[in-house]
């Protein structure tokens, strides 16, 4: 009879440990990830159309969560197609190549009410590079809104080959800014 508790004590230990392991659902219509920078010294916001991330995000234990982001690079919209072509080409994102980047943390510290710093692994264009950025969360809704920036170096994962290397028509400075809302 006591094994047969310990086991059900087991189980109903395991069962709950899982449930608080099974990652937010991210809410698409009400989340945004997009690319900032300047072509030809003019400021330019452009979104990606698809990604998908996955949070599983505990605000009691925030150094026991973890954060993945997948985008699709030929989902970058520039606001005209023949533009968004280009930069789907082999000299920008080379999507047929590379169709994703991705982001995945490796340790997420509190860092004030509301606030965490997050470190990673960015991999572009074939390419990782370990980042550290900041970002807010909130309850907006019953809803967890995470929202950031990250700023780049485009050259560094090599975003521009041959004649857009120069950086005097699209800065070297880029920004990925998202806006992740997501819940149970």
């Amino acid at each position: 009879m006591k094994a047969l508790k310990a086991a059900l004590l087991a189980t109903a230990i395991g069962a709950s440990a899982l449930a608080i392991a099974v990652p937010l659902k991210t809410d698409n219509a009400r989340s945004s990830v997009s690319a900032v920078f300047k072509q030809m010294n003019v400021p330019v916001e452009a979104p990606f159309r698809t990604f998908s991330a996955s949070i599983d995000y505990d605000a009691a234990k925030p150094a026991a969560s973890k954060a993945s982001v997948e985008i699709t690079t030929a989902s970058f919209d520039i606001g005209d197609p023949m533009y968004n072509k280009e930069v789907a080409k082999k000299e920008w994102f080379n999507s047929a190549q590379f169709p994703k980047a991705s982001f995945v943390s490796t340790a997420i510290a509190p860092a004030g009410a509301g606030k965490l710093n997050v470190s990673g692994k960015l991999t572009m264009k074939g390419r990782t590079a370990d980042v550290t950025f900041p970002l807010t969360v909130k309850a907006e809704g019953g809803k967890q809104v995470f929202e950031g920036q990250l700023p780049i170096k485009r050259l560094a994962f090599n975003i521009g080959e041959g004649e857009w290397k120069d950086t005097s028509m699209v800065a070297d400075e880029v920004v990925i800014k998202f806006r992740v809302t997501a819940a149970p």
